[in-house]
């Protein structure tokens, strides 16, 4: 019944443990950015909130896949972006992909912070501000610590949903579970218990973070 599995043959461990490394690069990255263009949004400066409001708006709503394959045929292709690879195509590959991921992921992390911000009262802010703080302060000081507490909930839904997203790295050729599900299914012709095999595999690693971010969330939610 399980023929098909054959680690020699199809390096299952390896696919996954892939898939892990692009969710943690891509996650690691995206809270980075997305906290920097929410920091714009909120900014008392036109330009920068409208940067911003631009980015978020755009990149939100262009499909995925399309900004994956835009990564590889465009900044790579067209333009000669080499990511640092010295031409090693797989690590290219790995590297496009993340920055991918970043660039979709991180609006959604900068929307999640932003709903946590309008969670802490202005008066806070104002209070700080009046003792001469500056606005850099304010934020990462008073506002920004109180609104990742409030955000653990989404950000965590965020992060569930990359996991999951990772499988469009596949378009572009990584190495992660997607592509090799893809080649077991093409050549063993088992579909329904090789797309079980990966919908357990995916569990495995949503659920467990799924349970331990749901605990962090109640142990550090803010109560007003």
């Amino acid at each position: 019944m399980f023929d098909f599995l054959d680690l020699d043959r199809y390096d299952l461990f390896g696919a996954f443990w892939t898939t892990i490394e692009l969710a943690v690069f891509s996650a690691i990255g995206s809270l980075i950015w997305g906290t920097a263009l929410v920091a714009m949004r909120v900014s008392p400066v036109p330009i920068m909130r409208a940067f911003a409001a631009g980015y978020v708006h755009i990149f939100r709503n262009t499909p995925l896949t399309l900004l994956i394959v835009f990564c590889s045929l465009g900044l790579n292709q067209t333009l000669g972006m080499e990511m640092w690879t010295d031409r090693d195509a797989e690590t290219l590959g790995f590297r496009l992909a993340v920055l991918g991921f970043i660039a979709y992921t991180s609006t959604f992390v900068s929307e999640a912070l932003r709903s946590g911000i309008n969670t802490v009262p202005v008066g806070q802010a104002e209070a700080a501000r009046a003792l001469g703080l500056s606005f850099s302060q304010v934020l990462r000081l008073i506002v920004l610590p109180q609104a990742f507490r409030t955000s653990v909930a989404p950000l965590t839904n965020v992060l569930i949903a990359l996991i999951k997203n990772t499988t469009v790295a596949a378009a572009i050729g990584v190495a992660e579970a997607a592509l090799l599900m893809r080649e077991m299914i093409e050549n063993e012709a088992e579909l329904i218990p090789i797309a079980v095999l990966f919908a357990l595999g995916f569990m495995v690693l949503t659920l467990p973070t799924g349970l331990l971010l749901g605990w962090v969330a109640k142990r550090v939610a803010v109560k007003r």
